[in-house]
């Protein structure tokens, strides 16, 4: 489907480009990938699809005949706007490649490249400032400051990057969200589905490279749990947001474009989901 290059070119003054980089008067070497499919670019163009990738990613515990692998030389690459499930049983490992993926844990060998950078090899501040401004995080518990409303709790992120928050994007969130009418609100005067969608809202609010949800759905019931992946997908589409969850409910993971199964810390299988295949 797509033929993979590796480019080294030089920008001058393409203004359409300046999405991309920032400056548009240097040497840029990436790995692109040209687009085959027909009718959806034009001949020739180029597009820069890969966002996240691991390379023989391991995490270890213990030694000897304690020994646990984790995560155990685990490789793959995440294209950008799509929504990829990670799925397995506890233990599987699923939720220590999330923390490797977004850099709230140190790997034992190889690499994880977020939009061309490689975090691992990141100092910690540096690390933390790349993390805040380019991945996005949405936990089973919500994380949401209880003392802070719901708008504070959304830019809350963007602030301590002392940045000033975009009020238009924020607002264009919320009302796809349809938390709106609730910016004065308390998370404990919401219920768990509207306290999902505030953590949903804030992850997207400083427009990271990368969401990550660690089981978003697994403190609400069946039908909140519906509606919050529906909400997923949805705001992955309307903002053209990369999405990796990880879940232990399959049903849940294959409403996704891309399934990817955990086993032993390996990947075991790798398919695409339904929501790519009702494309």
């Amino acid at each position: 489907m797509y033929l993979v290059h590796e480019y080294t070119f030089r920008l001058h003054s393409i203004s359409h480009m300046a999405c991309f980089f920032s400056d548009c008067n240097q040497n840029v070497t990436r790995t692109v990938y040209h687009q085959k499919r027909t009718g959806q670019c034009e001949k020739g163009m180029v597009y820069i699809m890969e966002i996240l990738k691991t390379v023989n990613l391991k995490k270890y515990y213990g030694n000897g005949e304690n020994l646990v692998k984790a995560v155990d030389g685990i490789s793959f690459s995440i294209e950008k706007g799509s929504f990829t499930a990670i799925v397995g049983t506890s233990g599987s490992g699923k939720t220590t490649l999330l923390n490797l993926i977004g850099g709230l844990d140190y790997a034992d060998g190889g690499e994880v490249i977020v939009d061309g950078h490689s975090i691992l090899k990141m100092k910690e501040e540096e690390l933390t400032i790349f993390r805040r401004r380019n991945i996005g995080f949405i936990f089973q518990n919500y994380n949401l400051v209880s003392v802070q409303n719901v708008y504070k709790n959304i830019v809350l992120p963007i602030r301590l990057d002392g940045n000033k928050p975009d009020k238009k994007y924020i607002d264009h969130i919320c009302d796809v969200l349809g938390i709106e009418g609730k910016m004065d609100r308390y998370p404990n005067q919401l219920s768990g589905g509207q306290q999902q969608r505030v953590a949903i809202a804030r992850a997207l609010a400083a427009k990271p490279a990368v969401l990550l949800a660690d089981e978003p759905t697994g403190n609400l019931d069946s039908n909140t749990s519906a509606e919050v992946i529906g909400l997923l997908k949805m705001t992955g589409k309307e903002f053209h947001q990369t999405i990796v969850m990880i879940t232990h409910n399959e049903a849940i993971a294959q409403l996704a474009d891309r399934v990817i199964h955990l086993e032993d810390g390996k990947i075991v299988a790798d398919k695409a989901g339904e929501g790519r295949q009702a494309e």
